[in-house]
């Protein structure tokens, strides 16, 4: 699966969940931030850097998603690997 078919199918999941992503232009000092989950008056949100790479993106919804129980929800395989960081990508550090 190509990483734009992944990051649709993070979207998805996370209106399945209730997360609302927001795409913002985020910058602090200098340096820039790929974004990341937040809790709002009761609801969830994740901010995502809309000028972060395609792989960024994937890797801050895949975080946010972390936080939601899946297991009632059909996920992808490969997408079910990525959240439980079995490929290497995510919560691995070095992605």
């Amino acid at each position: 699966m190509d990483d734009r078919s992944k990051l649709e199918h993070l979207e998805d999941l996370a209106g399945k969940v209730g997360l609302t992503i927001r795409y913002e232009s985020l910058k602090a000092e200098g340096s820039l931030h790929t974004g990341g989950y937040c809790r709002i008056k009761g609801r969830d949100f994740v901010i995502v850097n809309k000028k972060a790479s395609i792989r960024d993106k994937i890797h801050v919804l895949a975080e946010a998603l972390k936080r939601f129980d899946l297991n009632h929800l059909y996920v992808l395989p490969s997408l079910r690997k990525l959240l439980d960081g079995e490929d290497g990508k995510v919560g691995d550090g070095n992605g």
